[in-house]
């Protein structure tokens, strides 16, 4: 049963910091877990409309309503929106329930805001005020826009480093959303044999709500993570790793029922812990969903592990039957009607794997293990990627004919997942590209905050064996523009009416907090041509 509210309690927990407590309208962005005790996990934002955006925090009233406990009184938590840091015009404000029940999480949808304006917001627990956070609304429906940037980010495993890449875009100050695409969170023990950057907590595998609810807690307790969310709303989908690794609608490759209970229930805790700790809109499960961004994009989200078929195996000419799915039939119907009937010039898809067509070159033993398991293949196969849509062809098919037939344009598939870097073309018919078959739609894979890639896993050093392996690649793969293998960083996409571009930015060290992250590579796909080509100048900050 949950206990009632008790404000000495509250008063309790923040004692150790009144003074920065009573003062915390002024708090930067930046204010760490030290600082605020009550608001230890920070302030985020999500899912901007033109008139509303969720405002998420976690409040930890009592000592011991820790994340995952279960334990602390039920509280009531005001939040405020105000057009200036300083708080002087409050635009909006209201208050929320919470509780053990939900873990103390609260996530309140801000509306009645005016379209494509920058607003403060913060959350107020009897004398304890959070940090300040900023976020932004989406332009109006019909506003002609010039330009958007968004952050694009994936794969953030803590055991594998530190997660300098999203410091770096916290600090840019020019992105109108940050896109996760997925493993926001790691199931793994992740202990790395002992050779881990930072432990996970708990130390074990999650496979209890208390224990997905710890895993989230951790990771919002990262500073640089809990920076970027106060600086930016995000726009989220869940992959794999939120539940478990090479997951499909019944099962995961990382579940074994016999020891570890039932997989329902372990994706039903998973998916209530994300829905708690994420500022994502959800109805009834469902996290796939579509955002507008004036005439010039319409962003549509995907759910590519909650309604797929079971994974086949690499080269199984089961891969091309039309009764398995990897978006299932409601969702991928969603998506084809989205695509065709969209106002926006620039329909762009976040979809968690990778769309491309992927056939591999003959490789050596030395390579073949290590890109197998980066890839998710089993070691005896390298023809595809089963975990990708080259596992699903028949949806893959639909879903590029339906974008041929109907003659739309300006398609661009934003991906995450395998922990390395890609710009291709989409063709409807990768074996007959380019004399044949026609690109219907472009593609740029953002590479792992910090997950490992070849060189992590092959132990040589960077931009050395994984060089020929991309050369080989992209010669079996004529509408792979691009493929880096080694480097771990984030991505900022920009959109105007002349082109989308991503630029790709690296991390010197992903071991080091403080890392620096360097310029690597940019292309662009330009209005009407359905083409990546290489640019030679990063978008201007």
């Amino acid at each position: 049963m949950e206990q009632t509210y008790d404000r000495r309690s509250v008063l309790r927990a923040g004692a150790a910091t009144a003074g920065v407590v009573l003062g915390a309208a002024a708090l930067p962005a930046t204010a760490t877990a030290a600082d605020e005790p009550v608001f230890a996990h920070g302030v985020a934002s999500g899912d901007p409309l033109p008139d509303a955006v969720l405002l998420w925090t976690r409040v930890t009233p009592t000592p011991d309503a820790t994340p995952g406990s279960g334990v602390g009184p039920t509280v009531n938590v005001l939040w405020e929106v105000a057009a200036d840091p300083a708080f002087a015009t409050i635009v909006a404000s209201g208050s929320v329930t919470t509780g053990p029940g939900r873990d103390h999480t609260v996530k309140v949808d801000a509306t009645g805001l005016n379209p494509a304006t920058t607003y403060h917001y913060r959350f107020r627990l009897d004398g304890a005020v959070s940090a300040t956070g900023t976020t932004r609304t989406a332009p109006g429906l019909s506003a002609a826009v010039t330009r958007l940037r968004f952050g694009v980010v994936s794969c953030s495993n803590v055991p594998a480093g530190h997660f300098a890449a999203y410091r770096y875009l916290a600090e840019r100050g020019d992105l109108d959303a940050v896109l996760h695409l997925g493993d926001y969170i790691y199931e793994y023990a992740g202990d790395f044999n002992g050779e881990a950057v930072r432990p996970h907590d708990p130390p074990h595998e999650i496979l209890t709500l208390a224990d997905y609810r710890r895993r989230h807690a951790q990771y919002k307790s990262d500073e640089h993570l809990r920076r970027l969310h106060a600086t930016v709303p995000f726009i989220a989908t869940w992959d794999d790793h939120e539940v478990a690794n090479d997951a499909w609608s019944g099962g995961a490759e990382n579940h074994t029922p016999g020891t570890e209970g039932d997989y329902a229930t372990r994706k039903a805790v998973a998916h209530q812990a994300y829905f708690e700790w994420m500022p994502v809109r959800n109805e009834a499960d469902r996290i796939y969903r579509r955002l507008r961004f004036g005439l010039l994009a319409e962003l549509s989200m995907l759910d590519l592990r909650s309604y797929r078929s079971q994974q086949v195996g690499v080269g199984d000419g089961a891969a091309d039957d039309p009764n398995r799915t990897l978006t299932g039939a409601e969702q991928m119907a969603w998506l084809e009607n989205g695509l065709v009937t969209s106002g926006a010039q620039w329909k762009l898809v976040g979809t968690s794997v990778m769309v491309a067509p992927l056939q591999l070159p003959p490789l050596s033993p030395d390579l073949l293990g290590p890109l197998a398991e980066l890839l998710g293949l089993p070691s005896e196969g390298i023809s595809i990627n089963p975990d990708q849509w080259d596992g699903y062809a028949a949806d893959r098919r639909r879903l590029l004919a339906t974008l041929a037939n109907n003659g739309v344009r300006d398609t661009v598939f934003l991906t995450g997942d395998i922990h390395s870097s890609w710009a291709s073309d989409v063709p409807r018919d990768a074996g007959l590209y380019p004399l044949l078959s026609k690109s219907v739609a472009t593609e740029f894979v953002c590479t792992s905050v910090t997950s490992d890639n070849i060189d992590d896993i092959v132990g040589a050093p960077p931009r050395t064996t994984s060089v020929l392996l991309e050369t080989a690649v992209q010669a079996l793969n004529r509408h792979i523009r691009y493929c880096e293998l080694d480097s771990h960083g984030a991505s900022v996409l920009e959109v105007t009416p002349a082109g989308a571009q991503m630029d790709w930015y690296y991390l010197a060290n992903k071991a080091d907090p403080a890392s620096a992250l360097t310029w690597a590579r940019s292309f662009r796909t330009r209005a009407g041509t359905q083409q990546v080509r290489s640019v030679g100048t990063p978008i201007a900050p």
